[in-house]
């Protein structure tokens, strides 16, 4: 049995209008208490391109801010999981975070955007908060099917629905 890790605290403000919602972090950014620490995934690298600004860069919670001031929130769908490694597959005893969360805190918010299919495999609790939702291609290096530039446009569309690109 391994044991239990838990996930970050969700990055949202106010003015949040759009979610991204990963499935659980990686070793790396629970390591270091950061979403999408690991320096291939390309979570921040897709950021950076959409807004011309150099995220990479930034401090971590300088990135943090960008993202609120931007309307853009960042969580998981689990808050708590048993897992070897770092991939989505070997995710064991998941336990969900209250996603009613983001209808409390965040009153602007309009849609939630799954990162990847593990997260996606929660869409119906997305749906039950009466928000739009949308799949979004995975950021992560395990996702190498994806090219950048495919990726990039993807988060594009979404992005662009909702003000944020």
């Amino acid at each position: 049995m391994s044991e239990v890790l838990h996930g970050l605290a969700p990055v949202l403000s106010r003015q949040t209008r759009l979610v991204v919602l990963g499935s659980f972090p990686g070793g790396k950014s629970l390591a270091l208490q950061r979403y999408y620490a690991h320096p291939q995934n390309q979570f921040w690298k897709i950021l950076s391109a959409l807004w011309q600004a150099d995220l990479i860069d930034m401090a971590y919670d300088a990135r943090c801010d960008e993202l609120r001031q931007r309307g853009l929130g960042v969580w998981d769908v689990y808050a708590a999981c048993e897992r070897e490694g770092s991939l989505d597959t070997a995710i064991r005893n998941a336990q969900p975070n209250d996603l009613s969360v983001l209808l409390r805190e965040c009153p602007e918010v309009q849609a939630v955007a799954h990162n990847g299919g593990e997260s996606f495999r929660h869409a119906r609790h997305t749906l039950a908060l009466g928000l739009a939702v949308h799949r979004l291609p995975s950021t992560s290096p395990a996702n190498a099917s994806w090219s950048f530039e495919r990726k990039l446009a993807a988060w594009r569309d979404v992005f662009t629905l909702y003000g944020l690109a």
